[in-house]
């Protein structure tokens, strides 16, 4: 892949053409860890490099990646997103940070199996709740827990994987634990992250695609991982993402939080200045609860800042400006 790589047939095709007119010439960069000294060797001949790759992928992690990036940003090359602020905002522990903020929910931190054996019970009987390991993509080791209706037998728990393809399953507190044993070994992160449930996910989940600390367009999924399946049916599938400019009317009040405040508030959270901040980012949100005469409630669900792909057209003309403007500030 990296022998072959062609911008003109890469999913970042309209990426390079927007890089190209404006005088700004791109190239591709295929990774391995089995060739990171070929790819740094190249990328140290840049001067900024855009990052897509998922925190773990089949079974690999951005360890030596990661490592390869540092050595590339300290040797003066503008990394974006570079690996501490994926670290400080691209993780589930972001929700546990910012639990207090307008856009927080309930949340906690489970630093063990046994802790989670001891917690859980009390938390189930408020609502469900949504443990998420502390890194990871596309739902992989987010599991919607609820309580099961009573029965005479042992109480059983109604369990599913946010993952795609994966059906509800009935299990006992044990069983659930020892799922999720692996999530908390030092390599997986040593803990997870536990969320109430938002009942209104039924209505959609909203990501809003930002160009450092400017929304840069929408994304909207009806039908989306964990959504309720009718009863006696399975759940459905996730559904295609509906993709919107930044002036859709219909977020016009998302943005302007984000952009007025929020963005602020989680940048200072995360310790990060405003030119640490990723040239490409998304925030899904989902709706909250309800409060009469009050403006709509959003809660955030997670950040994604590892591999931002696909994103809307609507962001690439802002992408290509903050990175124009990053290399001027940088020879300035």
């Amino acid at each position: 892949m990296r022998d072959r790589a062609d911008p003109a047939e890469s999913r970042f095709a309209p990426l390079f053409e927007a890089f190209a007119r404006a005088g700004m010439p791109a190239v591709p960069a295929v990774y391995d860890d089995a060739f990171a000294a070929e790819v740094q060797a190249q990328l140290r001949g840049c001067a900024l490099v855009l990052v897509w790759c998922n925190p773990v992928e089949g079974g690999r992690r951005r360890d030596v990646l990661d490592a390869m990036l540092r050595r590339v940003a300290d040797a003066g090359v503008i990394v974006s997103a570079h690996p501490d602020t994926i670290l400080n905002l691209g993780t589930k522990d972001v929700l546990l940070h910012t639990r207090d903020l307008p856009f927080g929910s309930d949340v906690h931190r489970i630093d063990s199996p046994q802790q989670l054996q001891q917690d859980l019970p009390q938390r189930l009987r408020a609502g469900p709740r949504v443990l998420k390991q502390y890194r990871g993509h596309s739902g992989i080791g987010v599991w919607r827990v609820e309580q099961a209706d009573e029965g005479t037998g042992p109480r059983l728990l109604r369990v599913r994987h946010a993952q795609r393809g994966s059906s509800e399953a009935l299990m006992e507190l044990p069983a659930l634990v020892a799922t999720l044993a692996p999530f908390f070994e030092p390599a997986n992160g040593g803990h997870m992250i536990d969320q109430a449930w938002q009942p209104r996910l039924a209505e959609g989940m909203t990501r809003a695609y930002l160009v450092e600390d400017r929304v840069a367009g929408f994304g909207h999924q009806a039908v989306n991982a964990l959504f309720p399946a009718a009863p006696g049916e399975p759940a459905p599938q996730p559904g295609a993402r509906l993709y919107h400019p930044a002036d859709l009317p219909r977020f016009s009040d998302l943005r302007q939080r984000l952009e007025s405040e929020w963005i602020g508030l989680l940048r200072a959270r995360a310790g990060l200045a405003r030119e640490q901040l990723p040239l490409l980012w998304d925030c899904d949100f989902l709706l909250g609860e309800r409060v009469p005469g009050a403006a709509e409630r959003y809660v955030l669900c997670e950040i994604n800042v590892s591999s931002v792909a696909p994103f809307p057209p609507s962001a690439i003309e802002p992408l290509v400006s903050a990175v124009q403007r990053r290399l001027e500030r940088r020879r300035g």
